[in-house]
């Protein structure tokens, strides 16, 4: 296993990892996410209006560093280049949802019924986060 491989996996245990996005000017926009590894691909639970959602629709390009839940990085040196995607199938959406509730439980569970009782459960969205090699295979 190479060793961004190995630190792909790693970061899927984390607690918090910043996500960093990038605006179409090239900025970079960082994010504090819940991350729940899903077979061989991470998963991040967002809202599809998000900001970051939208900078994925315009561009795969994206990082990931382990951070706690302020955002606040806890390696600034290992950051790991990947490519990201929104979830569109349903079924994929519910397995990546599925994922996230099973590593956060309880903590997911009550965000997910905030967004119930906000009206904007309908609004949830599963991001797709793969290593670069894995995402140039095919």
């Amino acid at each position: 296993m190479s060793d961004d491989r190995a630190a792909f996996e790693a970061l899927g245990h984390e607690d918090y990892v910043s996500l960093a996005t990038f605006r179409k000017s090239g900025k970079e926009v960082r994010t504090a996410v819940w991350i729940a590894p899903d077979g061989d691909r991470l998963v991040v639970y967002t809202n599809r209006t998000s900001g970051k959602a939208k900078r994925i629709r315009a561009g795969s390009r994206a990082r990931l560093c382990a951070c706690d839940v302020r955002g606040r990085l806890t390696s600034p040196e290992r950051w790991l280049e990947v490519q990201a995607r929104m979830v569109e199938d349903p079924a994929d959406q519910q397995d990546g949802l599925a994922a996230v509730v099973a590593k956060y439980g309880w903590q997911m569970r009550l965000a997910l019924l905030a967004s119930r009782v906000s009206g904007r459960y309908a609004d949830r969205a599963i991001i797709e986060i793969r290593p670069l090699e894995a995402a140039s295979d095919g």
